[in-house]
């Protein structure tokens, strides 16, 4: 209830695509997302980046953590973001370049009508792999608890923000914080811009990686021209029943196949 009173103002305010409805098309099934996907999310990820630490606890040494450790706690968060969305950069872009991956991936490039309820409408197993890749060097390398809830805080304030329908730019700021600007052209259905921008809070990463796309216009038409089906628990087992071949065409949108797969 928080975000939606800070977030539907916003977007009213400054709305990017003023004709959007608050309940738009499929609000209702990303609701769903929002209440429901991150308790799966969370145990996922609690449980493999659990015992990828036993794994690997013994590899990282002691010296190098009590160093991290001794650092201010400002100096920490700031590091945490800086390794979190590298990891998060390199999941993000195997899970474009991978079929087996994409098809995971897809439920979160079927969002049509982009805003803060939409950034919720990921397949938990795209957010436990990304997550993990995230966070499991941040515990490994042991920062503090407090610079990972920084990060925690940020992470989630962002993505909410760069999903909005919102018309917010950042100025010169955008080529080192990601904007909606960045993002949006992320979701664009729009040749030039398939396979860019995939950091989650820091686009100079892409533009190091030579993955920066970010025209001053803002894209035309999101989504992928890959037929998903439209309900969560169909969603659920889109990805599976795509690899089987065997997904009902009843549940499946009337659009063409998707030139990205």
């Amino acid at each position: 209830m928080i975000i939606a009173m800070i977030f539907i103002p916003l977007e009213r305010l400054l709305p990017l695509d003023a004709d959007q409805k608050v309940l738009r098309k499929h609000w209702l099934n990303d609701a769903i997302y929002l209440f429901f996907n991150g308790i799966l999310i969370k145990l996922g990820v609690l449980v493999l980046v659990g015992l990828l630490m036993i794994a690997i606890r013994f590899v990282v040494p002691e010296g190098l953590t009590g160093v991290v450790q001794a650092q201010p706690i400002w100096l920490q968060a700031v590091e945490v973001i800086l390794v979190a969305d590298t990891g998060f950069y390199l999941a993000h872009r195997v899970f474009h370049a991978v079929p087996f991956l994409w098809k995971f991936h897809a439920i979160h490039h079927s969002i049509e009508e982009m805003d803060w309820l939409a950034a919720h409408r990921v397949h938990p197993v795209d957010q436990i792999v990304t997550m993990t890749a995230s966070l499991l060097p941040v515990y490994a390398l042991g920062f503090s608890g407090t610079a990972i809830a920084v990060y925690a805080l940020v992470y989630q304030g962002q993505s909410l923000l760069i999903h909005s329908n919102t018309r917010i730019r950042f100025g010169p700021l955008k080529w080192v914080l990601a904007s909606p600007q960045f993002h949006h052209w992320h979701h664009a259905n729009e040749r030039q811009a398939y396979d860019k921008n995939f950091a989650g809070q820091l686009p100079f990463i892409d533009a190091l990686a030579g993955t920066l796309y970010m025209p001053e216009r803002m894209p035309r038409v999101y989504g992928t021209d890959e037929p998903v089906p439209p309900l969560y628990h169909q969603q659920l087992a889109y990805p599976l029943k795509q690899l089987a071949g065997r997904v009902p065409a009843g549940e499946l949108s009337e659009e063409p196949g998707d030139a990205r797969t």
